[in-house]
């Protein structure tokens, strides 16, 4: 039977747990609303990655799916779900927890992928596409699930992510910067990533980077979570020592913060992770370093991000943890790194100078 969005007026939309996915899925959402002009949609989001959604405009509500464990807390969340009265759920989470909760909040109408051995929970269970189907970027892989379920016939244009608010983030973090103290605009580093060591550039040659821009910006912000705080130390004790402004602001910010720093930045250097994600969707120009991931399936999107990346016969091997040499990023130097981000500084200046309100 064809799907009738006319039919929906309170949907539900499972966001993805994952900040890189949860940005990567955003052209999705926008589709879902062109679908559904007229209907409520609230997203559900774990609280990691809520605040992403905070200024989007295509979204009505988001509805925090709290980080608990056991069937007890699932059936809870159901039930205030279940109140909800929601007639449709797109699942864009592709875990079989998705299809359990909202199949026990008793949404009518349960739109995913057939994942996880979920299938029999869903009305509609779409068939994973396979290698080639579709082009590479992830992106098209939530694209795809819609057009699947007959609610779109072909992709959007989407070849820049970009947040909505972006102008509101970046007064507010340029208000947070002048807070901290710093008179002009900073450069954002983010020398760690969730997924694990493998897609982490050695943190020395980031404060080397940061090092080459010292004629022309001497201010640092480094962001992480409280676990990277460590390893962002190790980057800000070697700027310390060059005379460089730095702030080790790992596990200091909200996701929102994060985001209004970010996009106050003038520049912004990164791992493969949710913060490049999050700063090239901003439309910050970002140096993204990528080793032992593919770039072209999670790499950041528009004209303002650069991958860097050096050949090495084993990458990508989507390893969390390099079992050899770690070759496909030490093979990355930081003069190459920093000739790439000096150039993108200077072919975005005449821009960042009629933006910019510090």
């Amino acid at each position: 039977m064809a799907f009738n969005p006319s039919s929906v007026s309170r949907l539900c939309v499972r966001a993805t747990n994952w900040l890189g996915d949860a940005v990567m899925s955003l052209p999705a959402i926008r589709a879902i609303r062109h679908i559904f002009p007229h209907a409520h949609i609230a997203v559900v989001a774990r609280p990691w990655v809520g605040d992403l959604y905070a200024r989007e405009s295509c979204i009505d509500c988001v509805i925090p799916y709290p980080a608990q464990k056991g069937l007890r807390a699932k059936r809870e969340f159901a039930h205030r779900l279940g109140h909800e009265r929601f007639d449709a759920a797109i699942l864009l989470q592709n875990a079989f927890d998705a299809a359990l909760v909202t199949w026990l909040a008793g949404i009518p109408e349960r739109i995913g992928y057939s994942r996880d051995g979920r299938g029999w929970l869903l009305t509609r269970a779409v068939t994973v596409p396979e290698p080639g189907e579709i082009p590479r970027h992830e992106r098209f892989y939530y694209l795809e699930l819609l057009r699947r379920a007959g609610m779109m016939e072909r992709f959007p244009e989407t070849d820049a992510i970009r947040l909505d608010g972006i102008s509101q983030a970046r007064e507010a973090g340029a208000a947070h910067i002048a807070s901290l103290g710093i008179a002009g605009p900073a450069i954002g580093i983010s020398p760690g990533a969730a997924y694990g060591n493998a897609k982490r550039w050695l943190p020395e040659r980031f404060a080397e980077v940061a090092q080459a821009f010292s004629p022309v910006c001497r201010a640092v912000l480094l962001f992480g979570s409280a676990s990277e705080q460590p390893l962002c130390e190790t980057v800000a004790a070697q700027l310390r020592s060059s005379r460089i402004d730095v702030r080790n602001l790992a596990g200091a910010t909200s996701l929102r913060e994060f985001i209004d720093l970010a996009a106050a930045c003038r520049f912004f250097l990164t791992n493969d992770s949710g913060a490049m994600h999050v700063a090239s969707a901003l439309g910050v120009p970002t140096i993204a370093v990528f080793g032992a991931t593919d770039d072209t399936t999670t790499g950041p999107t528009g004209p303002l991000a650069r991958v860097i990346r050096e050949h090495a016969e084993c990458s990508p091997c989507l390893l969390r943890e390099c079992p050899i040499d770690h070759r496909c990023m030490t093979a990355v130097t930081s003069e190459r790194v920093a000739a790439a981000a000096l150039q993108l500084w200077e072919e975005t200046a005449p821009a960042w100078t009629h933006e910019a309100k510090f």
